[in-house]
C-alpha cells in the first residue's frame, strides 16, 4: 500500500504537504471499505484476512475501548493506533516464532501507555514471572483474558462471567471443579454475584498459595472469603474459621487430596444404582404381570362371604382424614418446588435452567423460593413428628409396634416383597396386604432419610457461618454432594417409582388415583388393594365405622384435575432432569 492510500487529505508531493478537505486517516473506514470492495469483486476467499479484520472492527466498536473516556468524552478510551503500530502493524502470523515473541510484548503494549498499575501487578504475578523469567510462551497475557478486540467493562456482569471462562481455557480441571460448586453454578446461570476466579485469586497480581501476599495463602483466606461473606453484604454474615479449610476445587476422583469427597461420592453412586435397580425391576415386573392379567381379564375376585351381604353397594372406605390429605398436598407442592428451583442450579448449564431462573425473577428470587419451600417441607415433617409422638404417648398401652396398622416393617413385609417378585415372574399368586404395603412403608421411612440427608445438608449450606464456626470447611464439600445427589435420587424416585405405584399401574388406568385428595376409595378397590385389612375389619365388625358416601361428582372431578396437574408437573420435571443428566453425561 502507498501512503496516500490512507492519507487521502494530502494534495501534493512537496514537504510539508498541503492538506485538503478529505477525511484524516481512519483504520476502521479504510478496512471496511476494502472489505466491501472485495465482496463486490467476489474475491473474499482470496482476501479472507480482510474479513477477519472487519470482524475485529465490529468487536472493537462494541467494546469498552470504543466508548467515550469518562474523564474526557471528546475521545474514546483507546483506538487502533494505541495498540497497533500505525505504519508497521507488525502482528506476525499464528504458529510462527515471531508470533510467540510478539505475544510476550502484549503486556507492555497495554500497560506502558494506559494500564500502568495493572502492568506493575502483572510483572510480579505468576503469569508475568512465567513470561519474564521462564520465557513460558503459554503463560497468559492481557489478551488471553480480556480478548484482543471485544474488551468489555470489567464492572459489567457479562464481562466478569466471560473472564471466568477465560481462566478455564488454560486451567481446565480447575474450571470443571469450579463449575460444579455453587459459586460456579450461579455463574453458569449468567449471574456474576457469587465468587469468580479473580475474586479469590486476584486478577493482575495472581500469586502462588505459598506466597505470604497471595489472596489464597492460608493466612489470608479468611480475609478473602470475607470480601463476599461479610456482615456488610445484604443477607450475608462474616465468614468463620471453617471457611479456610473449604476446598473450592475439590473433586470426587482424587482420594489422596479429597478423601471425604471420594467416599461420599462412591457411597451416593452405590445408593443410586442400588435403589433404582431394585425398584425399576420391581416396577417393570409389576407392570408386566398386571398388564398381562388385565389383558386376559383375570381379576382374582375373592368369594363373597355372608358377612358382606349387608354392605351397601356404592359405599366408600375412608382411608385418610382431611389433615393427612392437606399435609400430603402441601408436602408434594413444596417438594416439587424444591426440585424445580434446586435442579436449575444442579443443571445450570441447560437452557431450561436459565429460562426457569429468568422466569422466577433471577437466581436470588429462585433461592428465596427454594428456602421458603424447604422450610415448608420441614415444617410439615416436624408437625407430623409432633402428632405421631403425641399419638404414641396417648395409645402407648394399646399400640402394637409390629401390629397390622403399624408402619414399622415386619417379617410379613419381606415375604410380601418376595411374593410380589414371584408373582411378577409368574411363579405364584399376588400377595394380599393389610393397611400398609411394604412399598408404602418404604415411601414413609424414606422421607425420614431424605429429611435427614437433604434437610440436614441444606441447613448446613443455608447457614455456613454457623456451621463453619464449629466444623471444618470440608463438610460443605460433602454437603454439596449429598444434597444434590440425594435430591436427584428423591426426585427421580418420586416421578418414576412413586408415580407408578400410585397412579400409572394398569389397574389404575386412566390415572390419577385420587385417594389422597378425596380420602376415600371404593370398597371394590379397597378389597383388591388391602384384602387383609378388609377381612380383619369385616370380621371384627369395625368395617362399617369407616364406610362413607362416595365423594360428589364435582369433588371427584376437581380431584382428578388436581391429580393430573401434579402428575404432569412431576413428569415435566423428570424430563428436565433427564435433559440435564444425559447432557452432562
Amino acid at each position: 500500500m502507498q501512503c496516500v492510500a490512507c492519507h487521502l487529505d494530502i494534495t501534493d508531493v512537496a514537504t510539508p504537504h498541503k492538506k485538503g478537505t478529505a477525511q484524516k486517516p481512519d483504520c476502521v473506514q479504510c478496512h471496511t471499505a476494502l472489505w466491501e470492495t472485495a465482496k463486490k469483486e467476489n474475491v473474499t476467499r482470496l482476501k479472507e484476512r480482510l474479513g477477519v479484520v472487519v470482524q475485529n472492527i465490529e468487536a472493537y466498536q462494541q467494546s469498552h475501548h470504543a466508548k467515550p473516556n469518562k474523564e474526557d468524552k471528546s475521545h474514546v478510551n483507546a483506538t487502533c493506533e494505541d495498540c497497533h503500530d500505525t505504519h508497521s502493524f507488525a502482528v506476525p502470523p499464528r504458529g510462527t516464532t515471531r508470533r510467540a515473541e510478539w505475544h510476550q510484548t502484549v503486556p507492555n503494549v497495554c500497560g506502558e501507555k494506559c494500564h500502568t498499575d495493572e502492568l506493575k501487578q502483572y510483572k510480579g504475578s505468576v503469569h508475568g514471572q512465567a513470561i519474564i523469567k521462564d520465557h513460558n510462551l503459554n503463560s497468559a497475557v492481557c489478551t488471553d483474558c480480556h480478548s484482543s478486540h471485544a474488551i468489555g467493562d470489567t464492572t459489567d456482569d457479562p464481562t466478569r462471567i466471560i473472564l471466568t471462562s477465560k481462566c478455564g481455557s488454560c486451567h481446565e480441571e480447575s474450571r470443571k471443579t469450579y463449575l460444579s460448586s455453587y459459586h460456579g453454578q450461579v455463574n453458569t446461570l449468567g449471574y456474576a454475584t457469587t465468587a469468580k476466579c479473580f475474586d479469590c485469586h486476584g486478577s493482575h497480581g495472581i500469586l502462588k498459595a505459598d506466597n505470604p501476599k497471595s489472596k489464597i495463602n492460608p493466612k489470608n483466606l479468611l480475609k478473602t472469603c470475607r470480601q463476599c461473606h461479610s456482615d456488610k453484604q445484604p443477607g450475608m454474615h462474616d465468614a468463620t474459621a471453617g471457611f479456610v479449610s473449604f476446598a473450592p476445587h475439590a473433586n470426587s476422583h482424587d482420594f489422596e487430596k479429597y478423601p471425604q469427597m471420594w467416599i461420599t461420592s462412591k457411597f451416593m453412586i452405590a445408593l443410586l444404582i442400588g435403589v433404582f435397580t431394585f425398584f425399576w425391576l420391581h416396577s417393570g415386573l409389576w407392570f408386566y404381570r398386571e398388564y398381562k392379567e388385565r389383558h386376559e381379564h383375570k381379576e382374582h375376585r375373592k368369594a363373597v362371604r355372608a358377612s358382606e351381604l349387608h354392605l351397601e353397594k356404592g359405599k366408600h372406605f375412608r382411608r385418610f382424614a382431611w389433615p393427612w390429605r392437606l399435609a400430603h398436598l402441601i408436602f408434594a407442592l413444596s417438594v416439587m418446588t424444591l426440585v424445580l428451583t434446586g435442579m436449575t442450579v444442579f443443571y445450570a448449564e441447560t437452557a431450561w435452567a436459565k429460562a426457569v431462573v429468568t422466569a422466577l425473577g433471577g437466581f436470588r428470587m429462585s433461592g428465596l423460593i427454594h428456602r421458603i419451600a424447604a422450610f415448608t417441607m420441614l415444617g410439615i415433617f416436624f408437625l407430623h413428628l409432633v402428632y405421631v409422638t403425641i399419638s404414641l404417648i396417648r395409645n402407648r398401652k394399646t399400640f402394637k409396634w409390629f401390629g397390622p396398622t403399624s408402619l414399622v416393617p415386619r417379617w410379613k413385609d419381606m415375604w410380601d416383597m418376595i411374593g410380589m417378585f414371584k408373582w411378577g415372574l409368574g411363579l405364584g399368586p399376588r400377595p394380599s396386604f393389610d393397611r400398609w404395603t411394604y412399598w408404602e412403608k418404604f415411601d414413609y421411612w424414606a422421607v425420614f432419610w431424605g429429611m435427614a440427608i437433604i434437610g440436614g445438608s441444606g441447613m448446613m449450606l443455608a447457614f455456613p457461618h454457623v456451621v463453619a464456626s464449629i466444623l471444618p470447611g470440608w463438610v460443605f464439600n460433602v454437603a454439596m454432594v449429598v444434597h444434590g445427589e440425594e435430591a436427584f435420587l428423591a426426585a427421580v424416585f418420586l416421578f418414576t417409582v412413586h408415580f407408578f405405584n400410585n397412579h400409572l399401574r394398569p389397574v389404575k388406568y386412566p390415572p390419577p388415583d385420587i385417594v389422597m385428595f378425596t380420602g376415600t376409595v371404593s370398597l371394590e378397590e379397597f378389597k383388591h388393594e388391602h384384602w387383609d385389612e378388609y377381612s380383619r375389619l369385616l370380621e371384627s365388625g369395625e368395617l362399617e365405622k369407616y364406610l362413607v358416601e362416595a365423594p360428589s361428582a364435582p369433588f371427584t372431578l376437581g380431584s382428578k384435575i388436581l391429580g393430573l396437574t401434579l402428575i404432569a408437573f412431576g413428569l415435566a420435571l423428570l424430563v428436565m432432569i433427564g435433559i440435564g443428566f444425559f447432557g452432562e453425561a
